[in-house]
């Protein structure tokens, strides 16, 4: 049987959120800013569903604008305040996903200053340095994820709040992978300004995101239009994706001490295997992690040849960031904390599910002792 180990880059539409998608594919059709009863039935359940993803981080929901996913709600985020007039430095976290890290780029083309926050070896913001760069003058926007997409790192992002507060700029929050996977309500409530959120990470449909802005804060809309969410991206509502949203959030948080202690659990077994094999090293081993993710190397392979000869036994993992896959080139976030080439070029990541099982992780294990007794012998 085929093993998924790759959640973190999508996660299989659970059930029942289909079965509340359902209604919306083929039933209510109205345009949801239409004033007679089709446009409301429209309207109340995206308002529903507006509830439920704002649950899920403990903010309000009129604090929840629906974007297409992660990507779009951190473009939003760093352009709709570069381009509302705020001024002084934008900064990002070496080891940011790539929607922040691009885009906060594309800012510096247009003339903004735009710094790298140095992240250390064990994929932590460097705070002696950060707080060394936070006075080196006036500041716009900092970036910070809550956790990362391939280690795992959990970042302290409360207190890069305070930090960024006291030099008067905002924090922007990634919080795409932490969704589902611990509480997020601690990083917001915690001070962050903007945070992403996407459906598929946490077992809703593709194409839907949202942007939770912290009221107060000004931003330039991405889309002209309709006048959509508060204006801030206009274009008619996908209402059965919404609803998908907000089942899978409604859930997540449900279910979030149960699939979190699972996940623990299955992670360890994982590592124990891992010390227990001979060439395997586990990237940022001493950090604060996700309970579902593991970045490792096996000596002896590259990351990307170890992959296809997994997925030639019928097992997914991931060299990295799947919105990064492809390019040749090895992981940004390792780079981002200052390992060599080599080292980066060898890794590869497990991400478990809800889903998952430890006879999973057995074949898994069996598997990468195979692969290394071969490559030692080649």
């Amino acid at each position: 049987m085929p093993i998924y180990f790759d959640h973190n880059a999508t996660t299989p539409l659970d059930p029942r959120v289909l079965e509340a998608m359902q209604p919306y594919l083929s039933g209510p059709y109205g345009n949801p800013s239409s004033v007679h009863r089709y446009g409301r039935a429209a309207r109340d359940a995206i308002e529903a569903a507006r509830l439920q993803v704002a649950a899920l981080a403990g903010a309000q929901p009129a604090e929840v604008v629906w974007t297409s996913g992660g990507t779009e709600s951190n473009n939003l985020a760093l352009k709709g305040v570069a381009e509302a007039g705020a001024p002084g430095r934008i900064l990002y976290g070496a080891t940011e996903h790539p929607s922040v890290q691009e885009t906060a780029e594309s800012l510096r083309h247009r003339g903004r200053q735009v710094e790298t926050i140095a992240i250390d070896g064990q994929g932590l913001a460097d705070w002696p340095a950060f707080e060394a760069q936070l006075a080196r003058g006036p500041l716009c926007l900092a970036a910070l994820m809550v956790a990362n997409n391939e280690t795992g790192v959990i970042q302290d992002t409360v207190r890069a709040a305070a930090l960024v507060h006291a030099h008067g700029g905002l924090l922007l929050t990634d919080a795409v992978q932490g969704a589902g996977k611990l509480p997020l309500e601690p990083f917001w409530s915690g001070g962050a300004d903007l945070m992403s959120l996407s459906s598929h990470k946490l077992y809703g449909p593709k194409g839907i995101g949202a942007l939770l802005i912290r009221a107060g804060v000004e931003l330039a809309p991405l889309l002209h239009g309709g006048g959509q969410e508060r204006g801030l991206r206009g274009g008619t509502e996908n209402v059965a994706a919404i609803v998908g949203f907000g089942a899978a959030a409604e859930l997540a948080q449900r279910e979030l001490q149960q699939r979190s202690a699972q996940l623990l659990a299955l992670r360890e077994r994982l590592l124990a295997g891992l010390q227990a094999l001979s060439g395997a090293s586990v990237f940022a081993e001493r950090s604060p992690r996700l309970p579902n993710t593991v970045q490792f190397r096996l000596q002896g392979w590259e990351g990307e040849a170890l992959l296809m000869a997994l997925d030639r036994k019928g097992i997914a993992v991931s060299s990295g960031s799947a919105c990064s896959s492809g390019k040749g080139e090895p992981s940004h976030v390792l780079l981002g904390m200052g390992l060599p080439r080599d080292v980066a070029y060898g890794a590869i990541r497990v991400s478990l599910g809800k889903d998952n099982t430890e006879a999973e992780i057995d074949r898994f294990l069996a598997m990468l002792g195979e692969l290394r007794a071969a490559a030692l012998a080649a």
